[in-house]
């Protein structure tokens, strides 16, 4: 029974593929001691075990899915990344850069200490700095040069046994560097750091601002003595600080009107007033009395997700905005950065590539959308054109190559992609009219592509992993928990010490430069508080551009 599965497999490797998924992903959900495995790890381990039947998939297949992820990297950051060129961002590009290069630095000495072969060496750095993309960039240069087909398949197993320790390594000691050893350094806790930014995020001129609630809905109410005679603008203006709500229909006798702000109010009216529930509760007494006109508040509404494009709104503050008349009526959901939700705050600088969730009367939230820049309107269709010519440019981008004797210099296939991808996702930002692609396909291109050929690199080294993990395992995990831990103290130091950044962004900005979301989850709940995200965006931008690049660089350095 065995050895027909196996011979199954060995047939039809495309099975092979699905099963290493399966089993991958459910491996992933596994927590150990509070670690969770993860979907990578778990698919590498799956496949390695299915490689022992001794299957064999195409490198081409393993290519395929992996353009595919590197692609959803530059388009999911080539907004924030591209923003982040400037020098009110210096502080976490610095600290980013640093990170990045103290891990290779680090990766490559203790390589040449304790020996280690090239492929381990590149899965050690893969690992040590959690960065997956480097495993495929680094396969992808050393295949360029591999003098037979022989020692390129030793050095995927090579890159893959060492990366399957490290990158678990890796991820833990990430966790307590930021969540436990950081506090420590600086010596405050990681609650008191972010309440103290939290503290001047929502301060304001005028102090107010836009509300984190959710909860909206419209009333009707009879219009209250004491507001009879006054305008819709100065009844509105009643509203008390950090709060919103505004009337957007009024029924006077059988006649129902849209009021213009210097409408004035008259006994008998019934006015629809739309707002945050606590409000409506709370005061709906001075507002008058409540009743039921199904008719008065059947007012045409809109939740819409909506991409910051328009130059004079990116840089401006959520109070700032808050205070234009487009903003009238239209209520704040919630906000994505690079993928991640971030906390709402009146003080929050808005950022071009930011998507605005927003809720209102549809009228009202046209007009907001018009001024923030593209909604995008839920669709199911990915346009595909656009995704295949952009992987295709890009892989002809990282093709040519500069040849000096025998060794060959150049981006290579999936660099030239990932830039591409940065492009595509730049471009989609500023123009977005083209290039839609669903956050269900990112998640699919980015978490699929890259499990799949994770599994590809399992399966393909199963039959030699074991005798590398006995051979290596120690060295493994020493050098890994010292490439991490020295490259985000490094990190930390800089930021905190010499550009002052606030320990929450700071312990975030760290996290997305080793593109650690298990990292950041940490640190968030550690700090009871989402300020870590704000930092997370730029720093995943940038730490996988560089750590992906670092694949190629590590090679060319330790191979020459």
């Amino acid at each position: 029974m065995i050895e027909q599965m196996f011979s199954i497999l060995r047939s039809h490797p495309e099975l092979a593929l699905f099963l290493a998924l399966g089993i991958g992903y459910a491996v992933g959900k596994i927590t150990i001691a509070g670690v969770t495995i993860g979907a990578v790890t778990g698919c590498l381990l799956a496949g390695v075990l299915i490689g022992q039947t001794g299957a064999v998939l195409s490198n081409d297949v393993k290519q395929a899915f992996f353009l595919l992820f590197l692609f959803a990297i530059g388009y999911r950051t080539g907004p924030q990344f591209f923003q982040s060129l400037n020098a009110d961002a210096l502080p976490q590009i610095a600290v980013t850069v640093t990170l990045c290069v103290v891990a290779l630095g680090v990766a490559i000495v203790l390589s040449i200490f304790f020996g280690f072969d090239l492929g381990t060496a590149a899965g050690v750095l893969a690992g040590g700095a959690t960065e997956s993309a480097t495993v495929g960039v680094a396969i992808d240069t050393f295949r360029k040069t591999a003098p037979t087909p022989e020692a390129a398949s030793q050095f995927e197993s090579a890159i893959a046994t060492g990366f399957a320790v490290a990158y678990l390594v890796g991820v833990v000691s990430a966790i307590l560097v930021q969540s436990q050893l950081a506090p420590r350094m600086f010596g405050r806790s990681l609650k008191e750091a972010c309440a103290e930014l939290e503290a001047e995020l929502n301060i304001t001129p005028n102090d107010t601002g836009n509300s984190a609630r959710r909860e909206i809905e419209a009333r009707a109410f009879v219009v209250g003595d004491n507001l009879v005679g006054l305008t819709v603008q100065e009844a509105e203006a009643r509203v008390p600080e950090r709060q919103k709500a505004y009337i957007e229909q009024i029924r006077r006798g059988s006649e129902i009107i849209t009021p213009m702000p210097k409408e004035r109010l008259y006994a008998g009216d019934v006015i629809a007033v739309a707002g945050l529930r606590g409000f409506l509760v709370e005061y709906a007494d001075r507002i008058g009395t409540e009743i039921d006109d199904r008719e008065l508040l059947d007012i045409p509404v809109e939740v819409l997700d909506v991409v910051v494009t328009n130059k004079e709104v990116a840089g401006q503050r959520l109070w700032q905005l808050n205070q234009r008349p487009e903003a009238r009526s239209v209520f704040l959901r919630g906000i994505l950065r690079a993928g991640q939700t971030i906390p709402i705050f009146p003080g929050l600088t808005v950022k071009r590539g930011d998507v605005l969730s927003i809720a209102g009367a549809r009228r009202h939230v046209e007009d907001a959308a018009a001024l923030l820049g593209y909604a995008d309107r839920e669709t199911t269709a990915t346009d595909m054109v656009f995704v295949g010519v952009f992987i295709f440019l890009g892989g002809l981008i990282g093709i040519p190559a500069l040849k000096l004797g025998a060794l060959e210099i150049g981006l290579g296939v999936a660099v030239g992609v990932l830039i591409a991808g940065l492009v595509a996702g730049w471009l989609r930002s500023t123009r977005r009219t083209f290039g839609f692609v669903p956050e269900a396909t990112l998640w699919f291109f980015d978490s699929v592509g890259l499990c799949a050929f994770i599994a590809c690199v399992g399966i393909s080294a199963g039959p030699s992993f074991v005798a590398g993990l006995i051979q290596s395992g120690p060295a493994l995990v020493v050098a890994s928990a010292l490439i991490c831990v020295m490259s985000h103290v490094s990190a930390l130091a800089l930021g905190r010490w010499v550009f002052r950044m606030n320990e929450g962004v700071l312990a975030g900005t760290c996290c997305g430069a080793g593109t650690s979301a298990p990292a950041l989850a940490a640190v968030q709940e550690a700090a009871g508080s989402q300020v870590p995200t704000l930092g997370y965006g730029l720093g995943y931008a940038i730490g996988n551009v560089l750590l992906a690049l670092w694949g190629a660089v590590l090679v060319t350095v330790l191979g020459g």
